[in-house]
């Protein structure tokens, strides 16, 4: 999952004026939270506030703002016919030319979000676990691949990061709490002994087993005669990704463990942490400070901004 701050950065390096929409206030059915985000350029958009009309206005918006030079507007709409979108819900927008001082906002939020975004530790860079890394990289989690075997690292996206270690049951240990722990290895007795060290902690947000209800019964049964509690089985999945479908492609099985690690994740974690972060850093300086009031011109001493 991208951040916005690189954006911002390589728009203002090359000279080129950019709008930052933040959602400050959501009452009511909203296609998103309060402290969502996006960032406006005259020729691309990064970031969402929720798609659709809304989305399409503001854009809009921000683009007249760089024509005529405005600093900052703020909008308040109701989700209704004459915008075109059926939410019932109403939102808040503030948009604001960003410069040097939003972009270190910006970046420090981000910064501070990426340190506490839920870590996933995928153990075996077969076919499944490449899928699943590859569906977990568009989502607001730190994802690792992890493969005992001494092979050249993967082709992955960016966010994704790869450790090639002797003894994966290390990495269980060093995890951080709140992390999930996905078993798919190539060998069934280090997929045992990885879901035994995790299923120890007690502090893990997911742990789950790629596998079949067969798989399952025979780990629970070696679990329990090496002194697990049977409670912590109660924590345990597997077969991965849920019984939506018997279909056993690693795309499918990927996404649907996908949806299902993010929520166990997520609802550890915290999933509002980031939008709160980042309304309070575009909503929490004083105007003086960026250099603008509401509907204010460009002038010579905000031009930095």
């Amino acid at each position: 999952m991208s951040f916005l701050a690189p954006h911002l950065r390589a728009a203002l390096a090359a000279g080129e004026p950019a709008i930052l929409v933040t959602v400050v206030r959501a009452e009511g059915s909203t296609p998103r939270e309060a402290g969502a985000v996006m960032l406006v350029t005259l020729d691309a958009s990064h970031g969402t506030i929720g798609g659709g009309q809304l989305e399409f206005h503001a854009i809009d918006v921000a683009r007249e703002m760089i024509g005529s030079g405005t600093c900052e507007r703020r909008l308040d709409l109701p989700l209704g016919p004459h915008l075109g979108q059926c939410c019932g819900g109403r939102v808040e927008l503030l948009l604001r030319r960003a410069g040097d001082t939003e972009l270190a906002a910006l970046s420090e939020v981000e910064a501070r979000e990426a340190i506490s975004r839920p870590h996933a530790l995928l153990f075996g860079a077969g076919h499944v676990g490449l899928a699943l890394a590859q569906a977990l990289a568009l989502l607001p989690v730190t994802t690792t691949l992890i493969d005992d075997r001494d092979t050249p690292a993967p082709p992955l996206p960016d966010p994704v990061s790869f450790e090639q270690v002797d003894d994966p049951e290390t990495l269980v240990a060093k995890a951080p709490a709140g992390a999930a722990f996905v078993i798919l290895t190539h060998s069934h007795a280090l997929d045992y002994r990885l879901a035994d060290a995790a299923l120890r902690r007690r502090d893990a947000a997911y742990v789950g087993m790629i596998g079949s209800a067969t798989k399952r019964a025979r780990f629970e049964h070696w679990f329990l005669a090496r002194g697990g509690a049977r409670e912590a089985l109660s924590r345990f999945i597997c077969p991965i990704g849920g019984k939506a479908t018997r279909d056993k492609r690693p795309q499918v099985i990927a996404a649907l463990a996908a949806a299902e690690i993010v929520g166990h994740v997520l609802a550890v974690a915290g999933v509002d942490v980031a939008p709160r972060r980042l309304k309070a850093a575009a909503i929490s300086a004083p105007e003086a400070k960026f250099g603008a009031k509401s509907g204010a011109k460009l002038g010579r001493s905000n031009r930095a901004a």
